[in-house]
């Protein structure tokens, strides 16, 4: 089992955290970049990471390694046992990533990689932000965790979505777009408590570090 990605990209930490969590015993390649060479495409068909090398063959996109590894691995379970309560922290991801991560990912490129954005631009961007930020919180518990008692995958993922959504908006906004909703500084907080969710962020940053200081980003 080996992980393939890069350490400083939230989705490629939303399924580190899996494996640490569950306990998998697993390798990291935290060196693929996406890359549309013929021989990167044969292990991802989009050219994206992460992906996950298995004994049955590649595996691409984090929710889908998710699942994989949540079937395949029963024990430590991510999800909860009864249908409708996994399907709600299937919502709760799905709510997340599709409206608040890849909405904020829009900034990116003014927030790292020296783009610009027009004043329309940031307005649409907060303006979509501000309806999935709605969305989302009305479905998170943060008690303690996302989804209740139990930690979940959607903690996994939002973990790992927060810190970053945080520093692309307050460089592109000048404000974190989290600013006004305390409760997710406190979870925040809280989840980065548990070992293996500081061991990830603390590779995280040091590998983001490595980038900036390379001028990769």
């Amino acid at each position: 089992m080996k992980l393939c990605g890069f350490r400083i990209s939230n989705y490629h930490n939303k399924v580190r955290l899996v494996l640490l969590e569950k306990g998998i015993a697993h390798e990291e390649d935290p060196s693929c970049w996406p890359s549309q060479a013929p021989a990167f495409l044969a292990r991802s068909p989009m050219g994206r990471a992460p992906f996950l090398e298995t004994p049955h063959g590649v595996i691409c996109e984090s929710q889908v390694i998710c699942e994989y590894l949540e079937d395949a691995y029963p024990d430590n379970p991510l999800y909860p046992r009864d249908p409708f309560a996994r399907a709600k922290v299937r919502e709760l991801i799905q709510v997340f990533e599709l409206n608040v991560e890849l909405v904020a990912r829009r900034t990116y490129p003014a927030a790292f990689m020296g783009g610009t954005l027009t004043d329309e631009a940031k307005a649409a961007i907060k303006a979509d932000l501000t309806k999935g930020i709605r969305a989302f919180l009305q479905l998170a518990r943060f008690d303690p965790y996302l989804a209740g008692a139990e930690l979940t995958v959607a903690d996994c993922a939002a973990a790992m979505h927060f810190p970053l959504i945080s520093l692309a908006t307050s460089r592109v906004f000048g404000a974190d777009v989290f600013a006004d909703v305390p409760q997710v500084a406190a979870y925040v907080e809280r989840i980065n408590k548990r070992p293996h969710f500081a061991q990830v962020l603390a590779d995280s940053r040091e590998a983001f570090a490595q980038v900036m200081a390379n001028g990769r980003g």
